[in-house]
Order: structure tokens, then sequence, then C-alpha cells
């Protein structure tokens, strides 16, 4: 059974729109899974965001990527992607090379400390997705990738 969106907010007054609902509901979704993906974070000291650039930099593997790269890949967009790094650096989950022949071009890689500390987390964020879509059948979570594949068209 599916929850009411508009009893959920506390709204009085129906929708104006169908098409108003649905993104609606795709905000609060997001809200709602942000918020317990952060909290499964907090014992381990590092946000949704960081976990993204590590799981970014494991998958780059040994060569690494530079700041734009990693921006390019994050699911949120981060409007400062070297700070973000900066902060991750002194904390030792990741390491930073500037090129010697293009000092502009700064590799970044996941250090052995990042591995280790995304080795512990992931199944913390696992528990939340099975809590969260686990119980959905397959098919319609094949039907869902679609549907907001198709909202955020050509982002």
């Amino acid at each position: 059974m599916s929850q009411n969106l508009q009893a959920e907010l506390k709204q009085k007054k129906p929708f104006p729109r169908v098409t108003a609902e649905a993104l609606l509901s795709v905000l609060r979704t997001a809200a709602v899974l942000e918020h317990q993906l952060t909290e499964a974070l907090k014992p381990y000291g590092i946000t949704h965001t960081q976990y993204n650039v590590l799981r970014i930099l494991r998958g780059a593997g040994a060569e690494g990527l530079c700041g734009r790269e990693v921006g390019a890949r994050m699911v949120s967009r981060v409007p400062d992607v070297s700070r973000l790094l900066d902060r991750m650096e002194e904390t030792g989950l990741i390491t930073r090379e500037r090129d010697p022949g293009d000092r502009r071009h700064v590799t970044a890689r996941i250090s052995r400390k990042g591995l280790a500390l995304l080795a512990q987390a992931t199944p913390e964020l696992e528990v939340v997705e099975q809590a969260r879509a686990g119980q959905i059948a397959t098919g319609q979570l094949q039907q869902l990738i679609e549907v907001l594949g198709a909202v955020r068209g050509n982002s």
C-alpha cells in the first residue's frame, strides 16, 4: 500500500496537478533516503557525499581521477569539489598527487584508510537499502529505475 503524500505532509488541500504531486513525492523520498543514509554513516565520521567520492575513487583504481572527473561522477552535484577533496585528504581517506608536467592537474586516489572505511560502512548502507527497497519486486524496481530516468531526462 502506498503512503499518501498529502497526509504525510499534513497538507489539507489536494495537489494542483498530478505532476506536482509526483515530483514532490520524488523530492520527499530523496530527503527520507538521504537522512537514513546520513544516519547510517555517522558512526564512520563521513557524509554520504564523502562516501560517494570514496566509491568513485575505488572504481577508478590505481589511475585515480582529477577533481573535475570526480565531480562529474557524483550522485549529487557539489559546488566545490576541491575543498571536499582537501578535507578528505586531511583525514587520510584519499591521497592527491600533482602532475609534474602540468601543475594544474591533480590526481586523487583512495587510500588504504579510505578502502577500509568503505568496507566497514557499505554493509550499513546495504541494510538501509534492503529496509527501503528489499520488499519491492524486481520488476517494479526496474520500472521505477526507468521512470526516474525519464524524469531526469538528459541531466
